[in-house]
């Protein structure tokens, strides 16, 4: 293997053992060996095949599988097409397992929650496997095939319906609970001070993914869906605007 795929590997592994709730110590007590010599091996890139095998089906993949998902983590998309994305969001119960999947909830996980059989969910999971959106692998296991940081389009068929069918539900919240804020401010900006006020949320949405990430490894019991609302514009109140000078 050339060095870049190595590293896809262990970082595939990485990844897996993350998402599994497995550490180091747990891997190194299953191997048999000291959580020193994981941590080296990890460290150095240096694995033996059997061991790279043995690793693998630890968390339940095959070598060829563990191999397929490293491949595609360096092409995998940002986002979907206009065309995916619009079938997705043709079938609630497609959009509902899509963004379940994408959080990485077991079929289980759903069944327990919404009013979908097991086969409800395979069924929905073919059908995301067909738009290339996941992989479907033996036992109904999923490998997403979109990147850590994926998005919905800006302009898309399934940003469009959250906007209409979601965006005035989530305002329509007292933002009073424990984990709940809510935050407006109004200030007249220069075309400098709006760019960095840009930059900024781009930083907390980068944070905010960041945190999505590692709250994965927690049990499903222990995650909570927040919903997280960054908006910039030119704007007045329309009362004002109203007041307005002719001309102005």
């Amino acid at each position: 293997m050339r060095m870049n795929e190595i590293d896809h590997l262990i970082q595939t592994l990485k990844k897996r053992l993350k998402a599994q709730g497995m550490t180091y110590r747990d891997l190194a007590r299953t191997l048999k060996l000291s959580e020193a010599s994981v941590k080296r091996q990890f460290a150095s890139r240096r694995f033996s095949l059997d061991r790279i095998v043995e690793m693998a089906n630890l968390l339940g993949y095959t070598l060829a599988e563990l191999t397929q998902e490293a491949e595609a983590a360096g092409r995998r998309p940002r986002a979907l097409s206009e065309a995916q994305e619009k079938e997705i969001v043709s079938d609630v119960k497609l959009l509902l397992v899509a963004v379940c999947v994408l959080n990485q909830w077991a079929i289980k996980d759903i069944v327990e929650r919404y009013q979908l059989t097991e086969a409800d969910c395979i069924q929905k999971l073919v059908r995301l496997d067909r738009l290339k959106v996941i992989t479907l692998l033996p036992g109904n296991r999923v490998r997403l095939n979109v990147t850590r940081d994926f998005d919905w389009l800006p302009k898309g068929p399934i940003r469009v319906y959250f906007r209409k069918q979601g965006l005035g539900d989530f305002l329509g919240g007292s933002f009073e609970g424990d984990n709940e804020t809510l935050a407006f401010s109004h200030a007249m900006l220069t075309d400098s001070a709006i760019s960095k006020i840009r930059t900024e949320i781009r930083r907390l949405r980068h944070r905010f993914a960041e945190l999505h990430e590692e709250s994965l490894t927690a049990p499903l019991a222990k995650r909570t869906g927040m919903g997280m609302l960054l908006a910039l514009r030119g704007w007045e109140i329309e009362a004002f605007t109203k007041l307005r000078r002719r001309g102005d």
